[in-house]
């Protein structure tokens, strides 16, 4: 009975050459059970605590959703920096509380500071870090709540929660690199519409009480314009109205989440556009993938938490790919199956599955498609922005064209 209390007995479901096997075996924690069989880590499936509230398996690693905005202010946890200067404090010999109630004192932000006062009266009253920030959803993820419990018995938080930090780092440039590669664009549209509405609102009311006059013989396309802004000029805040009713609806459309996932499954679906939008979501795959398998979480329960973290289209795959580890097939063989590995991937995964290096192997797919952030930014820069001058000049263009279309007919006609 002494030692069953110090060994917990865990029920594991392994990938064997003669298929999937569910196997009893006592560890000291979740993360030495792959050592305490003889496997490899990647080869553990799933891991149950036997006689436990709470399963350190694919129930307790499951995700709950992926980095939710505070309720309040609308402002996001800090999660980056709060990863990094944990690490730090930690690497520095600072004990756990200390730590946090260090990093508590020098928050500004009440938001911050009360998810903080949650996980610091929750590790006071014995509770391990990873529960503690489990019971902060608006603040922490299940990406990182499973890096700390898989890595907080085994002396290596300081440097896991350090190689969390860079990956979140290196999601929070991507981001403001596509972020940059869009602000032209919106600029200029912005810019353009401005343009329009001017014209249409405040210039072409007054060049249409000029050329009302010239009755039938206008060019249709005058006629249509005219009228118009005679109509514009008339009700100016009428037209104001319903562009913010359109603007209103098309808001409440986005905000849809069904036709919202529509409109993103269809941006994938661009050539030229989609595929790079696939490899860059596909090298996050890999990158959160790497680090949870890195920290020692099972294949099966880092696929299911890596749901929430890759894009909306792609997590119907990643869901099937999961179901596939859980029959048994290997990593490899699930992601080329559902169409989540890229040829470098593919071949890196096959050696990293022999070699036992499944984690850094994915690292380095990821490291190699990085580049194709800088070839979309290109994409954004060379190709959008001059498709989106021409638009706007054939616009802003036409309608000046059309306004003095009949001044230069009423000049023929005089001469």
């Amino acid at each position: 009975m002494r030692r069953a209390a110090a060994m917990p007995s865990y029920l594991t479901r392994i990938h064997t050459a003669d298929g999937v096997r569910t196997q009893r075996v006592d560890a000291p924690d979740a993360q030495s059970v792959a050592a305490a069989l003889g496997v490899l880590p990647q080869h553990v499936l799933e891991v149950s605590e036997l006689g436990a509230s709470g399963l350190t398996g694919s129930a307790g690693f499951r995700a709950r959703g992926a980095r939710r905005l505070f309720s309040g202010g609308g402002k996001r946890f800090p999660l980056q920096l709060f990863s990094q200067e944990l690490a730090v404090l930690l690497d520095a010999g600072i004990a756990l509380l200390e730590a946090l109630n260090t990093l508590r004192e020098k928050e500004s932000n009440e938001a911050v500071r009360q998810a903080l006062d949650g996980v610091i009266q929750s590790v006071e009253q014995g509770q391990p870090l990873s529960a503690a920030m489990r019971q902060q959803p608006q603040a922490f993820d299940e990406l990182v709540c499973a890096i700390v419990a898989a890595n907080e018995r085994t002396g290596q938080l300081s440097a896991a929660l350090a190689q969390h930090s860079r990956y979140l780092a290196w999601v929070d440039g991507l981001r403001a690199k596509l972020l940059a590669a869009c602000v032209y664009p919106v600029m200029l549209l912005g810019v353009g519409s401005a343009v329009i509405l001017f014209l249409l609102l405040f210039v072409l009311p007054r060049f249409a009480g000029i050329l009302d006059g010239l009755g039938n013989e206008l060019p249709w396309a005058s006629r249509v314009l005219i009228q118009f802004g005679q109509t514009a000029g008339a009700h100016p805040l009428m037209v104001l109205g319903g562009l913010a009713l359109l603007a209103v609806a098309g808001l409440g459309l986005w905000r849809h989440a069904g036709l919202r996932q529509r409109l993103q499954a269809a941006v994938w679906t661009l050539p030229g556009l989609g595929p790079r939008l696939r490899v860059l979501a596909l090298a996050r795959l890999y990158r959160s993938l790497a680090m949870l398998l890195a920290s020692g979480v099972p294949v099966l329960a880092s696929l299911r938490i890596v749901q929430d973290v890759i894009a909306a289209p792609w997590r119907p795959a990643v869901a099937a790919a999961a179901a596939q580890i859980e029959r048994g097939e290997r990593l490899s063989e699930a992601l080329e199956a559902q169409d989540l590995a890229t040829p470098v991937a593919r071949r890196m995964v096959r050696v990293g599955e022999r070699s036992g290096e499944v984690a850094a192997m994915l690292d380095r797919a990821a490291a190699f498609h990085d580049e194709e952030a800088q070839r979309l930014t290109e994409l954004l820069t060379r190709a959008i922005n001059p498709a989106l001058m021409l638009v706007m000049g054939v616009l802003i263009g036409g309608i000046i064209v059309l306004m003095y279309l009949p001044i230069f007919q009423l000049v023929e006609q005089v001469q």
